[in-house]
């Protein structure tokens, strides 16, 4: 089978298409001949060795799936073969074929494509765990999602809308301002993309506040990092709650008087890790995404697919900043 695959630490041009040995699956494992394989942020970080896990080389980066189980392995009753299923499986994904844990696979709801299934348990799984167990998230709050036209940010729009939320959607053109528009968002701020000056970081925290209301933000769903975070930060409400999700824009210099003054929080969330600990309630947090996609209230936006030998060139485009949605590598 062929799997795109790093050897050695470097960008995603560095990714080799390999021909392997197809996998047999372990006790507890079933084998799934993988349909798609959605790109995220820590595909980027991981083939250049800055992620928090570093598997061991050679391997397939790719970290969300949806496929058809081919071969079940002992003591797995959950699945047979042939059957849909989708899930995280922290890397190992941009591959025609992949053994996984059993308990990290989900059924694909009736009628849900292999493409939007394979870009749903990470992005939402991590929102839904963010506002609700580290925001707190409640009818009525205000929520200021920066980066809000990518795959994490159009999940943070569309779930807090489904949670009584009023959204402001922050993203760096109209174009994207447009994106989150779509997926519900109430108001947008758009930001500039190169290096802000002191005037300009002043101007922005400005522009949020005048958008989040007199009270602020309540929460502040950060997925871009850098720049951008003390001016939300700014923003935020008395006793809001500032959730770090990501810093593709780099690791933000808070000063931490502002969390005295505005008596809020600055909350890590970090989902993998969430999901291995707390295995239960992720899993009811991931019947509650189930239940409101069968509702309407959320849809992953595909914004483009790639086959599996140009899986670098998508992972390229999200290192760039360039995504909109969520892109997907497709074996068909």
């Amino acid at each position: 089978m062929k799997a795109l695959r790093t050897h050695a630490v470097g960008g995603p041009d560095t990714l080799t298409l390999d021909e392997v040995d197809d996998p047999v699956p372990g006790k507890g494992q079933v084998v799934v001949a993988v349909k798609a394989c959605a790109i995220n942020f820590p595909d980027t970080l991981m083939i250049r060795d800055l992620y928090q896990f570093k598997p061991e080389r050679p391997y397939a980066p790719g970290g969300e799936i949806a496929g058809v189980v081919e071969a079940v392995g002992e003591g797995v009753d959950q699945f047979k073969v042939g059957d849909r299923v989708f899930g995280g499986i922290g890397n190992g994904g941009l591959v025609e074929k992949v053994a996984v844990d059993a308990r990290r696979l989900f059924p694909v709801p009736e009628g849900v494509p292999f493409e939007k299934a394979a870009s749903l348990m990470m992005t939402y799984g991590t929102t839904i765990h963010g506002l609700k167990d580290r925001g707190h998230i409640k009818a009525g709050d205000v929520m200021l999602v920066l980066g809000a036209a990518g795959g994490v940010g159009l999940s943070a729009v569309e779930l807090g809308k489904a949670f009584g939320a009023k959204v402001i959607a922050a993203v760096s053109s109209e174009a994207k301002g447009e994106v989150a528009r779509r997926a519900g968002a109430d108001d947008v701020v758009i930001y500039p993309k190169g290096e802000m000056s002191k005037d300009e970081s002043k101007d922005l925290a400005n522009r949020f506040k005048a958008a989040c209301g007199p009270e602020g933000a309540n929460i502040v769903y950060d997925i871009v990092g850098g720049q951008y975070s003390e001016p939300a930060l700014r923003a935020i409400a008395w006793e809001g709650r500032f959730l770090v999700v990501g810093f593709p824009a780099g690791i933000a210099k808070m000063p931490l008087n502002l969390t005295l003054l505005k008596s809020c929080d600055i909350c890590g969330v970090f989902w993998g890790a969430f999901t291995a600990r707390e295995p239960e309630k992720f899993r009811a947090q991931a019947a509650e995404l189930f239940d409101l996609m069968k509702a309407g209230k959320i849809d992953p936006l595909i914004s483009e697919t790639f086959p599996l030998e140009r899986g670098g060139d998508a992972i390229a485009k999200l290192e760039n900043r360039e995504a909109v949605g969520k892109l997907v590598v497709t074996m068909e």
